[in-house]
């Protein structure tokens, strides 16, 4: 299995596509039957991120950090986030000012959504976001939250809330938020264990640029962080490639001989 995080690994956001030769890396390591996973904070899913799916078609998905899986069409693994929990949080961050909450398929669920929308606002001149009552995620199967703010508002809410995890986005506006013992690492050994492949990991490699990349990036045979990775995963990856901009995925994929071909012009400075 070749596993790849989503946002400034596969996607670039400086202008929100896939470079051509990651594409065309992928279609090689399917040619020669190795199986392509997506691993993301994301729910591959929804409105916002299907579009991408459809694109890269992987053999599997590790959607959300690991708390739902699915191979194909076929849903292998999903848990949900424990509910006294998301009330108390939902609440709490209501209390104190803060938004927290998540999208679900076509519809967006946050306690101070005007947050939300000034974040968007910023990022990408415009907002698209179709709010809904948060407080339908008590009746809902919510499996993780996305908590949106400055990395010090993150902190804020982490210190209150030592049994979850809080990994900062790479563009450091939020945090997803997940129970502490979901993670991709994990996803990735109930996919080896559903294929039949070393729960060890062994014969796995992993591309990430983020705070949740950094289990997986450490569990996995091989570990290749982007060169615009966070300074964090660059220390326990075994490589790190080149830019996501800059054929970092391609270039690693012929480096360590997944791939026949040549390394692609990169940015300097590769390990």
């Amino acid at each position: 299995m070749i596993c790849f995080d989503v946002d400034m690994t596969l996607l670039d956001h400086k202008d929100y596509t896939i470079p051509e030769s990651a594409m065309r890396a992928m279609e090689l390591l399917k040619k020669s039957g190795r199986k392509v996973v997506i691993a993301t904070g994301r729910d591959m899913d929804n409105y916002y991120s299907r579009k991408y799916r459809d694109i890269i078609q992987p053999d599997a998905i590790i959607h959300q950090n690991g708390t739902r899986i699915t191979v194909g069409g076929k849903q292998i693994f999903e848990h949900h986030f424990d509910r006294k929990l998301l009330r108390d949080i939902l609440s709490w961050c209501d209390r104190e000012g803060f938004a927290i909450g998540m999208t679900a398929g076509d519809s967006d669920y946050y306690v101070h959504p005007e947050i939300v929308r000034e974040m968007d606002l910023r990022l990408w001149g415009e907002s698209g976001r179709r709010f809904h009552d948060p407080g339908e995620l008590l009746h809902m199967p919510v499996r993780t939250l996305a908590a949106l703010g400055t990395p010090e508002d993150i902190a804020k809410i982490a210190a209150h809330y030592p049994q979850l995890n809080f990994p900062i986005f790479s563009t450091r506006t939020g945090a997803d938020v997940m129970e502490k013992e979901f993670s991709k690492a994990n996803g990735l050994v109930r996919l080896a264990r559903y294929y039949g492949e070393p729960e060890d990991l062994s014969g796995t490699v992993a591309f990430g640029d983020s705070m949740n990349d950094i289990e997986v990036i450490r569990a996995a045979g091989t570990g290749v962080a982007m060169g615009n990775a966070i300074p964090e995963l660059k220390a326990v990856a075994d490589l790190v490639t080149d830019n996501v901009g800059d054929n970092g995925i391609w270039n690693a994929c012929v480096r360590l001989g997944l791939i026949p071909g040549k390394p692609l012009p990169g940015t300097p400075g590769i390990s």
